[in-house]
């Protein structure tokens, strides 16, 4: 066994909890540090995932994702590792789509985008309701105790809606991201096409949306129509925040066009910067993943100080689509990850 694999395996059993949806200057790493360039992990196992979150709590890795019609009615999936590198299918958060759902957005078939993030001895998970091509859309949240199903106290709690949008709006109420500031105050970043990436504050204990807040702040925005950003996820690190997105189009096999790009800020409400120093409220991003070989469209980024977690289209599974994890090495305080499929572990 290589010794950066070794390291990768011995870390990944001997921390305590490091997770990935949340990032913080604190992170515990993840990875051994015998490596000068980024790598793409050799994944193993159920990967047929699309928009996904990952949390480590203890010695296990779990990843959520965007609900199959055909499985569970369409409710967020989950999956489970050991070792990082191997995982399996481990059921759904809910048997169907709770009813408060259904109502505040007809014709919905399945959940997307979930977003799962742990406060003190809660996790909490936020999940999309939309159909394609409409704003008419909400953001959910459902409550655990326990991320291991082996335990007497397991149980999905819905807490109902978060926030929601609609034609009377300019933005979309979908792809939720969950950053705490240096102070502990929690924000929720969203949105999907219209006016770009959106963001909202919340309040701890509940999850739920602080009061007295006005219109959504504006975090993003290509100003080219249609405007296809989407897809937050928001790390801490260095006292700097890094705001990873994914632009143009997924969900069309080896046709997607989807790539992951990044800003950075000072401030978690902005503004955020490329490396260029465009901001991303006016059409910028640093594109970091894109197109390579037989993967296409990869994004649904779910970032952390050392890891990428992301999906993409296999051309050698007839445009099928499947998690991908990436290693990230940080140059002159900018993430990169490996461009090629050919720099694996």
């Amino acid at each position: 066994m290589r010794p950066w694999l070794y390291s990768l395996l011995l870390l990944s059993t001997a921390c305590s909890e490091s997770p990935v949806a949340q990032s913080s200057d604190s992170d515990t790493a993840v990875l051994g540090g015998s490596y000068d360039q980024p790598r793409v992990l050799p994944l193993a196992g159920d990967l047929r995932t699309h928009d996904p979150s990952m949390l480590r709590d203890g010695y296990d890795w779990y990843v959520f994702s965007t609900g199959d019609p055909a499985v569970a009615n369409g409710t967020i999936q989950i999956r489970h590792s050991r070792d990082l590198l191997n995982w399996e299918y481990a059921g759904n958060v809910f048997d169907q789509i709770p009813a408060w759902a259904t109502a505040a957005v007809p014709g919905v078939t399945n959940l997307w985008a979930p977003e799962i993030h742990k406060h003190g001895n809660t996790f909490y998970l936020y999940y999309s309701v939309s159909t394609f091509g409409s704003n008419t859309s909400a953001i959910g949240l459902a409550t655990n105790a326990t991320l291991d199903p082996r335990r007497s106290d397991y149980k999905w709690v819905d807490r109902g809606l978060v926030t929601s949008s609609g034609p009377a709006n300019d933005y979309n109420a979908i792809d939720p991201a969950v950053i705490d500031d240096e102070t502990g105050t929690p924000y929720l970043a969203m949105g999907s096409f219209w006016s770009g990436i959106r963001m909202v504050k919340l309040q701890w204990p509940s999850g739920m949306l602080a009061p007295n807040q006005g219109e959504p702040l504006r975090l993003a925005d290509r100003f080219v129509p249609p405007n296809a950003i989407e897809g937050a996820s928001i790390i801490r690190k260095n006292g700097k925040y890094y705001m990873f997105v994914a632009l143009d189009f997924c969900c069309r096999g080896t046709g997607s066009t989807y790539k992951i790009a990044v800003g950075r800020s000072d401030e978690v409400t902005g503004p955020y910067y490329d490396q260029l120093g465009t901001p991303l409220q006016h059409g910028g991003g640093t594109v970091i993943l894109s197109e390579n070989g037989t993967m296409f469209g990869p994004g649904g980024p779910s970032a952390s100080a050392d890891l990428l977690g992301y999906h993409w289209y296999d051309a050698e599974a007839n445009g099928d689509f499947k998690l991908g994890l990436r290693t990230i090495v940080w140059k002159d305080g900018w993430p990169t990850v490996a461009a090629s499929t050919d720099l694996r572990f």
